[in-house]
């Protein structure tokens, strides 16, 4: 990536998208930020980005509408997902969509940036592994539960104590 590249950071987390912005100027690049997909589309007129860094999840519209969209007014932008959503069914149509690379977090500035070096006709994926997508899960459960862990536990069909000790390990 040559300095003064322009980049489009989409992403819901203020802190987050904050301070990879910052890093990013750090690094001579031109950052234009929003924080959903509205935000994001409402900058296109007065942008014209060559990369872009995208969350998957966010209020409203997603990270692959954008993306989708972006390429569809620029073929030639390079733009890398990321997410602490992972699943290889996102992961498959963000490559259908045309992204070059979907990223779960936490990742820091040289890892992104690292993704947009692979070549042009190369598509790198970084898959979340099993115990991340278990994770992802049962969090998803949870949080449809309200936080109740003996509902989760009766809903994911495993007995209370093993969910318990499952949400007690540190990520």
């Amino acid at each position: 990536m040559k300095e003064y590249s322009s980049i489009l950071l989409v992403d819901d987390d203020d802190t987050f998208r904050e301070r990879l912005a910052k890093a990013l100027r750090k690094r001579s690049l031109i950052v234009s930020t929003a924080s959903s997909v509205s935000d994001a589309l409402s900058l296109l007129p007065k942008i014209d980005p060559e990369f872009a860094i995208i969350d998957l999840k966010m209020p409203g519209a997603d990270g692959l509408e954008l993306a989708d969209s972006l390429v569809r007014q620029n073929p030639e932008i390079k733009i890398v997902i990321l997410t602490g959503f992972g699943s290889i069914t996102t992961a498959v149509r963000a490559i259908s969509i045309g992204c070059i690379n979907y990223i779960t977090k936490p990742a820091d500035v040289d890892t992104i940036l690292g993704a947009f070096s692979g070549s042009d006709n190369q598509t790198e994926i970084q898959p979340p592994s099993l115990a991340e997508v278990e994770w992802e899960h049962i969090q998803r459960v949870l949080e449809d539960n309200s936080g109740n862990i003996t509902q989760t536990a009766k809903a994911l069909g495993i007995h209370r104590r093993s969910l318990q000790r499952k949400l007690s390990t540190v990520r």
